[in-house]
């Protein structure tokens, strides 16, 4: 398997935790995003750059933008409808 390269962020997102309130966070599970999959939904959704320019953007090729775009969707989906935590942390370079 080839090693996964560093993405180029367009910004620095602090280590956070994202959950329902009233539960304890030591109750709850969690679902870890890195700030690379927060930059790509930051491009899509908030800058809304198509896949092409932001694949450009963070040094990756269009189909693995596309799957980490995916992957980190089906993440926060299963976090909102199952009610598990958030947790945000940065990708060691």
């Amino acid at each position: 398997m080839r090693p996964r390269f560093r993405r180029r962020l367009g910004i620095q997102f602090n280590d956070t935790y994202f959950k329902p309130r009233g539960i304890p966070l030591r109750e709850l599970t969690e679902v870890n995003l890195t700030d690379e999959e927060l930059e790509t939904l930051r491009l899509r959704y908030i800058e809304h750059i198509d896949q092409e320019d932001a694949a450009k953007m963070m040094g990756i090729s269009q189909s693995q933008y596309q799957r980490d775009l995916t992957s980190v969707m089906q993440k926060i989906s299963q976090a909102l409808i199952n009610g598990y935590a958030i947790s945000i942390t940065k990708r060691e370079p």
